[in-house]
């Protein structure tokens, strides 16, 4: 069963989808995970792979689009505010907990690459979150920073100069998550397998959907340069936390990401590393991805 929801957020909405268990008019209030999806990715995609398996295996899941992307409320468009991605989960929170049918007392999180930070992120302060399960997770300030030749500071001095052009212009820059196609990006030298298999799952019939832009704001870049989704895991995240990695290493750095989650969080309850499987092919392949919710699944009905 698959029932549109219009999530209130202060003066917008977000979009949702609450994927339920088949028969829940006879059973008892559901234990249910809120997704927390990748950056740039619409409820559709990555989100609707896992809230659809795993309500299929009895665990309601609510999917929703980020405010100011897909077809939720919020300006400017294509904002990227890793604090906003958080607090969009303790607002579907809010709206699960007067949800008839939903125990607001069973109420775990699932967080998918950039989601899987933001799940973190959220959980260490709302305890609402009762346990935290993450897929390849990704901490997007670390990527970020990661990312930039000559530091941080360097990048965050050129964008703030990049910003006053844009204020005095009134045009906002928005610049592209991935090349948006296969041959963009070999003409720009990239062609390791990571960025190839991220551009056949998002660009391609595979997986595109409409409400997705493959476009990011790019004054949200200096926030996520200061961002750490794992700040202060150690003391706060008391939750029990489960943790799935692809086995082989690429250059989206989730598994080492995953690792260091693994070693500061105080309740690790469950590690798990699929041997074959890459980053983006534990978005959509069958094999990897009903592994990965089998596994979430006794994670989740032992923890909720």
């Amino acid at each position: 069963m698959l029932q549109h929801l219009a999530i209130p957020r202060g003066p917008i909405e977000l979009s949702a989808d609450l994927y339920l268990p088949d028969g829940i008019e006879e059973a008892a209030p559901l234990r249910t995970v809120v997704l927390s999806t990748p950056g740039s990715s619409v409820k559709e995609q990555i989100g609707a792979n896992y809230a659809s398996r795993l309500a299929a295996r009895g665990i309601a899941a609510l999917v929703f689009d980020p405010a100011h992307q897909g077809q939720s409320g919020g300006a400017p468009r294509d904002l990227e505010d890793p604090y906003r991605r958080g607090e969009d989960i303790s607002y579907a929170i809010d709206a699960l907990g007067t949800t008839p049918g939903i125990d607001p007392q069973r109420i775990g999180a699932l967080g998918i690459c950039a989601g899987g930070g933001y799940a973190v992120h959220t959980a260490r302060t709302d305890h609402r979150i009762k346990a935290v399960g993450t897929v390849v997770p990704s901490n997007m300030g670390t990527s970020f920073r990661s990312f930039q030749p000559d530091g941080a500071a360097a990048a965050l001095d050129s964008m703030a100069d990049a910003r006053i052009a844009e204020d005095r212009s009134g045009e906002p820059t928005r610049v592209n998550w991935l090349p948006d196609t296969l041959e963009e990006a070999a003409a720009a030298g990239l062609t390791d397998i990571d960025t190839t298999q991220a551009i056949a799952y998002y660009r391609t019939e595979r997986g595109r959907n409409e409400h997705s832009t493959n476009r990011r704001l790019s004054r949200g870049d200096s926030l996520l340069l200061g961002y750490d989704a794992y700040h202060l895991v150690d003391q706060l995240m008391t939750q029990p936390l489960q943790v799935i990695l692809a086995g082989r290493l690429g250059n989206t750095g989730s598994y080492e990401s995953g690792m260091h989650l693994w070693k500061l969080a105080p309740n690790p309850v469950d590690l798990m590393v699929i041997d074959d499987a890459g980053h983006y092919e534990m978005y959509d392949e069958p094999e990897y991805v009903d592994a990965a919710v089998d596994r979430l699944v006794s994670f989740y009905s032992n923890n909720l």
